[in-house]
């Protein structure tokens, strides 16, 4: 058993919120605030059979924290409006900049220590490379308004003269893994791949609309959520002040969507057979062909775990998770 600390985890309801809490959980952790808007029960589900002290309302939160400041240890702030095809300006402004704002501004007040997620998204198109030093936020372009307003808080969080004490900003890759089952169209392509697999036989990718990349050779960098949780627990217990600062969390290793989709197909012990489509045309100019996270600064802050091969990961999460149909996290 651990010693308690209240722990917040905001997003709580959501993919990897909910993975945190698990793995919390996992580690000893009971006394956690949840936090979420919780009006879908199919989010909810997510924290079916975990352990937690309280559970807030997104709206109610910051009050909340003014009145409990005392009785909380850490924040791990993870809500966020992660929509990738959001075009909601207002929404995504309100959610995943204003918001996060005041999160920061009451760790900063109350003099708690704070994770909070950043993404991949704010890369763009990768012209400025993907490295998380500080100095290359202001020159990135990204390609829709979720990684805009992502960059635009890591921006805001460079430049407040006023910090907390300890804090880091994540820059999410493609993560995927169990407890996303909610997510619909933005479900990573494992998760749709093993039910076009189970339905058809056979599972579609997007084609390449661009002369220097052929069809599924697409290259992303896909991180385990497994792998994301434990990043997240080395910051809560190294919680170093010049540790603190923007970190990417990716694997360093670009992977193609071939390779994920001969993956998922080699878990199931079926023979790969891929459908090329076209990518929709909403997304198609906002459509990122290349990352892979740059993750030297992470390693020199003192993380020494190996991150789970590809292989690895889509073999667990389809074993032991997706075969499993309610198997959660």
């Amino acid at each position: 058993m651990k010693f308690q600390l209240m722990i917040i985890v905001t997003g709580a309801a959501g993919f990897i919120g909910s993975c945190m809490v698990a793995h919390l959980n996992r580690l000893g952790y009971f006394d956690l605030v949840v936090v979420d808007d919780f009006s879908r029960e199919d989010k909810n589900k997510n924290l079916e059979g975990k352990r937690f002290s309280h559970k807030i309302h997104r709206d109610k939160f910051v009050n909340w924290l003014g009145t409990n400041h005392k009785l909380v240890q850490f924040v791990i702030h993870l809500g966020a409006r992660t929509n990738t095809a959001e075009f909601d300006i207002n929404l995504l402004n309100s959610l995943n900049l204003e918001y996060s704002k005041k999160v920061w501004q009451k760790c900063v007040e109350f003099g708690l220590p704070l994770i909070y997620a950043s993404s991949a998204a704010t890369y763009g198109n990768g012209q400025m490379g993907y490295s998380d030093s500080h100095d290359v936020c202001k020159k990135l372009l990204p390609l829709n308004p979720y990684g805009i307003s992502k960059n635009e808080f890591d921006q805001w969080a460079l430049e407040q003269e006023r910090k907390p004490y300890f804090w880091v900003g994540l820059k999410f890759f493609n993560v995927f893994g169990p407890n996303e089952y909610h997510k619909d169209r933005m479900a990573s392509v494992v998760f749709h791949a093993y039910h076009q697999i189970a339905k058809k036989g056979r599972m579609k990718l997007f084609k390449s609309h661009r002369d220097d990349f052929n069809d599924g050779e697409q290259l992303r960098d896909f991180v385990y959520v497994k792998d994301v949780v434990n990043v997240v627990e080395f910051f809560m217990l190294n919680r170093k002040e010049e540790h603190s600062g923007i970190y990417n969390l990716g694997t360093g290793k670009a992977r193609t969507f071939n390779d994920l989709a001969s993956a998922t197909f080699k878990s199931l012990s079926l023979e790969t057979r891929i459908e090329y489509v076209d990518t929709p045309i909403d997304i198609r100019d906002k459509y990122q062909y290349y990352t892979q996270a740059e993750m030297t600064k992470l390693y020199k802050a003192g993380y020494d775990k190996e991150f789970t091969s590809l292989e690895d990961a889509v073999d667990d999460y389809v074993a032991n998770y997706l075969n499993k149909q309610q198997a959660y996290f």
